[in-house]
Order: C-alpha cells, then structure tokens, then sequence
C-alpha cells in the first residue's frame, strides 16, 4: 500500500491528518476512492503521524523499526516510520518505502540503513502503544495526558544532496529555525541513530531521520462507545459525536481505535466504512482481514444500505428529495468541499420524518459514498444541518451555499472559514491548528515570539535539563518499590511538560461537551445477512427544541 506523510513529517511538528477519510490515501482503500493528497502544516510540537489505511494510521503501518532513544533525549512514548507519499498540493516530508524504488546499497560512503520490516494489513496496535499515556476526565470530556513521541523517516529523493538546514527552511516552514537548532542542542534530532550536531549535514540516499517530540491531543466527549453488537466476525459500536474513528491528525488516543483497544481489549480491528468526527452512530468492525475484505466486496457490488438522521435549518420539503449533484473537493488541508460541475458523482435521497415549526429532523440515504455528501447535498437544497461549523457558515455568503450560489473565490471562502473558526478558538473543528496557517503568513527564517534566537540556548539547557530528571525517574522509581501501576502513572505524569513544546506554553480554552455534537447520525447499516441499529439521539425527537 502507498502511503505519505503529513507537512510536519518526521519533526512531527509542522502539521496534522485529517481524520475523517477526506484524503484519497483512505479513500484509495476503500472502493472507488481515487484523487490526489494534499498535506497540513502545523506549529504544534509533537502532533500528528502518518496515515496507513482506514485501519492503520500515523505510520504504524510504515514498519516495525524498533531503535532505543539516544542518552539525553526523553524516552518516547511511541515511534512512528513516516509512510511515502503519493503527491499533494503541500511538500511531503517522506520517502518511497521498500518496493517503491531501487535501492542503493554498498557504495562507497554511503550511510545505509535497512528498511523497515512491512507489517500486515490491519490495525497493528497492541499494549505498547496503549502504555503510551493515560486518559482523565473533566468538565464533561475525555483528556489525553501529554507524552513523548518519535517520528521517523527515510530520506526524501529530492533530499538527497541538500542539508538538513535547508530542508527545513524550504519545507518545514511552520517553525522558525531557531526551534530546530534548539530541538539539535537537546538531542531530539536523530540521523542514522545519531544525535544530529549540525544542521548543515548533508543528507544521502537511505539515511533514516527520527525525531522525538512532546504531543498534545484535543479533548473529545467523555460520553462512553457502547457496544451494539460482538460476534466472531465483527464488533459494531454507538460512535459519539467528536471522537475520530482512528489515529490521525492531531488524535491517537483520542480515537475509537484507541479507547475500544485500552478501555475494551478489543483489538486488532479493520474498521468497514467511513465516519466524520463530528458524526456519531453506527460504526463497524472486521476482526480479520478476511471479513474485511469480504464486506468491502459487498460494497463495492453495492449491497450495503446505509441511512443516516439529522436535523436542518427550516421546514424541509415533505416529499422525498433526490439530489445527484456532484461534488468537488475545494481543499484537503481544511477538509471543505462543494457542489461542482466539475465534481464527482454524486446521489443522496433524503425523507423528511419530522417539524418542530424550526428545523426538521430528515432521513438521509447515500447511495454514494463522497466526503460529506450528506452535508454538501443539504447545504445546496438550502437546508444545511443545523449546527454544522463548515457547511452552515456565514464564510459562504448571504445564501450560505445554496443552490450552489457562493460569491466568492475557493481562496476566499478558506480564508473567510479559517478567520471564522480562528475568531472562536475552534480551529479543531477544521483539523487545523494555527501552525498550519503560519507557513504561508510568516518569514520561515524569522523567530517567533516564543522562541527567538535569544533564548535558544536557555530553551535547550533547560530541555537537557529536564530530560535527565526523566532519565533519574526510574531508578528513583525502582529504589522505592513502587507498583507496577503506580510507576506506569508516575512515568506518565513525567512527560506532562517539555521546555520546548509551543503547545505546553498555551492557555486553551476546553470546549463544552454541546459544542463537540454536530446533528448528523449513523442510524442503521445493512448488509447481506446482517442489520445494525443504533437508537435515535435526543436532539432528533420530535419535540426537541434548541437551547
């Protein structure tokens, strides 16, 4: 399988995946996905991986490398080998994996480092990637603690011959260059296994980077994933509103991969069909490569049926509504489409079921499977789903979109979302983070106000400095006999804070648990032999009425 890696790559700090399948790396797994990949940049140090398969992401799939961190680097939590991309609109920071091109090897002062062993297909996370972190609740929510991470790659083609400093100057824009300097003097950069000591190194074909970075993760709902059916084939579960179905972007633990893995022991699972973040329901599960692949072929012979609820702005038509108009992909960084002459594809049939005198409560039936369909589909019939932070915002004009009316370039109506989300601190809702946006607005060569070239050598003194307490813990731990679980948890909350970690000097506003819920439902799938149900959520009622 190709994959690719997100705009941050191996420093694991310039960017984040979308985790809703809107880029064709998921979609080229799942039947009928095809189109070109687009990367996100990100100033938040310590977020986001790679993507594998609607089953495997952040780059677990990339391999199985298993190497030991340097003396003076934190002892991260995970690692990751960066998957090879497949083109994009935004520079990848990745290279062709075993298979992709012939490989040079034996050659004179040629630094070669062999490849990772290819894993399975299917979700190959297991207990050390659970022990990770912890979870803890608050306010309604489900928190990650935050944790060291490795991320790691092999050298891009267009790599080879150039120096570390100028890769990161030309494509890892999103962080001024004192912070790479500071992330070398704290032993986080990582050549051959091998703590990088000067930026100016060049690189050549093979070589193997890693690099070890503090990750945050947003909060999602604290509202539990029930369980709605378990057999010897599948395990299907009632997704909730906010939780991606598995790693990506900024989210790993925060995922249904992860919770049903460390809270359920429900592990090694291929996840059958797609579901936004923001989208609850229905949700399944092959246990083995065989049943998976045994209902992706039902859905490639159309055989599913799928069918959705949600309530929309206004009296919606009481008549069924047919919309086959196609849908173009306006950009995979932010996760926007519309409807578009030049789209795909598309047919949507939807059934009114209810009026409460302000928004009606309609059943959706797909019978494609596009990104966002559903909600493109509503927005252009001039009935957007009601709470919906892309499709039913003011950034598409008075019409807000419908009958595809937008005055506006696609330029603009990004520009105008991401001001909108940025003005209410909920870039999260995009995927985004405002690392991503400063790649384009800010001189790659100039320090931030956070971390300038003055402070460069107290930022990494203290990095050091932190680093060897974390070192002393364990045998701190091991001298006074603690339990096992108690020293797990003390480990843990050892890696709560990194001196050069941008996300740790944030102050962030949590989201109330109403705002994590966008009114749009996975009701029932069905298939050759099997049906699913999931019951209908309290603000698809009848008589429901809005806060």
């Amino acid at each position: 399988m190709v994959m690719w890696l997100g705009g941050r790559g191996w420093l694991g700090v310039l960017g984040h995946w979308r985790c809703d399948l809107r880029r064709p790396s998921f979609a080229r797994t799942w039947s009928g996905f095809k189109g070109p990949m687009a990367e996100t940049l990100s100033t938040q140090v310590g977020t986001a991986g790679g993507l594998r398969a609607p089953h495997q992401q952040n780059g677990d799939a990339g391999g199985d490398a298993r190497v030991e961190p340097s003396p003076g680097s934190p002892k991260p939590a995970g690692r990751e080998v960066e998957p090879a991309p497949v083109g994009g609109e935004y520079p990848s920071a990745a290279a062709p994996g075993p298979g992709k091109r012939k490989k040079r090897r034996g050659a004179t002062g040629e630094r070669v480092v062999p490849p990772p062993k290819k894993r399975r297909t299917g979700v190959s996370f297991g207990d050390e990637h659970f022990k990770e972190t912890s979870y803890y609740f608050e306010g309604g929510l489900r928190k990650v603690r935050p944790y060291y991470f490795d991320f790691q790659t092999y050298c891009k083609g267009r790599w080879v011959g150039h120096s570390l400093l100028h890769v990161f100057s030309t494509e890892f824009r999103a962080q001024p260059l004192a912070y790479y300097e500071a992330a070398v003097q704290a032993g986080r950069l990582h050549l051959n296994e091998k703590p990088v000591q000067d930026l100016n190194i060049v690189l050549k074909d093979n070589d193997f980077l890693r690099n070890t970075v503090h990750r945050h993760e947003p909060p999602v709902t604290a509202e539990p994933i029930r369980l709605l059916a378990e057999n010897e084939d599948v395990v299907v579960v009632d997704k909730p509103s906010s939780i991606p179905v598995h790693p990506c972007g900024r989210f790993r633990h925060n995922t249904v991969i992860f919770i049903l893995g460390k809270e359920h022991q429900l592990k090694e699972l291929h996840p059958l069909h797609r579901l936004d973040r923001l989208t609850s329901g229905v949700l399944m599960f092959a246990k083995t490569a065989a049943v998976s692949e045994r209902i992706h072929e039902q859905v490639r012979d159309r055989q599913l049926e799928k069918e959705y609820v949600c309530r929309v702005e206004g009296e919606f038509p009481t008549e069924e509504v047919t919309c086959k108009e196609p849908i173009l992909v306006v950009s995979y960084k932010v996760g926007v489409c519309r409807v578009d002459t030049r789209g795909k594809p598309c047919e949507t049939v939807f059934q009114r079921l209810s009026y409460n005198g302000q928004s009606s409560v309609v059943r959706c039936r797909p019978l494609t499977g596009r990104t966002h369909q559903i909600r493109v589909h509503l927005q252009f019939l001039g009935h957007p789903i009601l709470n919906d932070p892309i499709y039913n915002s003011v950034a598409w004009g008075p019409s807000r979109g419908r009958g595809g009316r937008i005055p506006k370039t696609d330029e603009e109506l990004l520009r105008d979302l991401v001001a909108e989300h940025q003005a209410k601190q909920s870039l999260d809702v995009l995927d985004l983070c405002e690392g991503d946006l400063s790649s384009g607005l800010t001189d790659s060569t100039a320090p931030s106000s956070e971390l300038g070239k003055d402070s460069l050598e107290e930022l990494a003194a203290a990095a050091q400095k932190m680093e060897e307490v974390a070192e002393a813990a364990p045998q701190k731990l091991d001298t006074i006999a603690l339990a096992p679980e108690k020293a797990v948890e003390t480990d843990v909350m050892n890696q709560e804070a990194d001196s050069l970690c941008a996300e740790c000097r944030l102050v962030r506003q949590d989201p109330l648990p109403k705002d994590l819920v966008m009114f749009l439902h996975a009701l029932r799938y069905k298939g050759p032999g099997f049906e699913y149900f999931s019951p209908m959520p309290a603000w698809a009622q009848d008589d429901w009425q809005k806060d």
